[in-house]
């Protein structure tokens, strides 16, 4: 696979995303969804979710993503005969990663870390793609039964961060 700054992909992973949306409605809260890589390779895993994204964005024309996130991910990559440009902020939060199509709409999605338990990482995708979530990052990662959610659902509202 090549690397480096400006790399090319232009095979097509065998697997699916994991991915969690909300329904396609006005926006509401930090994340329109959410998505769990299977490996920490941007590149790798980028296919196949831009694939399943585009049929809501139509063609995609960049992702951001926090830099702190991915080690080494190309300046673009190759989709479906696309260039997708690849750009890395520190200012995005972190476990985030933003999608942005030709026409300027966006989707913002919560990066659930490969690591995750399947428990984990189900609650996570099932709550961020609920039509009335407001919870930020650290909320949709935060395990089901901790202080961080008794809490939230003690008050009936998002924690504030």
């Amino acid at each position: 696979m090549p690397s480096g700054p400006n790399a090319t992909l232009s095979t097509q992973p065998v697997t699916e995303p994991r991915l969690r949306l909300k329904p396609a409605a006005p926006v509401t809260g930090h994340v329109d969804g959410a998505w769990w890589p299977r490996t920490r390779d941007l590149a790798t895993e980028l296919p196949a979710l831009l694939t399943a994204l585009a049929t809501r964005l139509g063609r995609i024309d960049r992702i951001t993503y926090h830099l702190g996130d991915w080690p080494d991910p190309p300046r673009r990559i190759t989709v479906d005969d696309s260039v997708v440009r690849l750009e890395g902020f520190r200012s995005q939060p972190s476990r985030s990663l933003t999608v942005i199509g030709w026409d300027r709409h966006r989707m913002t999605l919560l990066v659930v870390p490969p690591e995750a338990s399947s428990d984990l990482a189900q609650h996570a995708l099932a709550t961020a793609a609920d039509p009335g979530n407001t919870h930020d990052s650290a909320q949709l990662l935060a395990a089901p039964g901790t202080a961080t959610e008794r809490a939230q659902a003690d008050s009936g509202s998002p924690l504030r961060a």
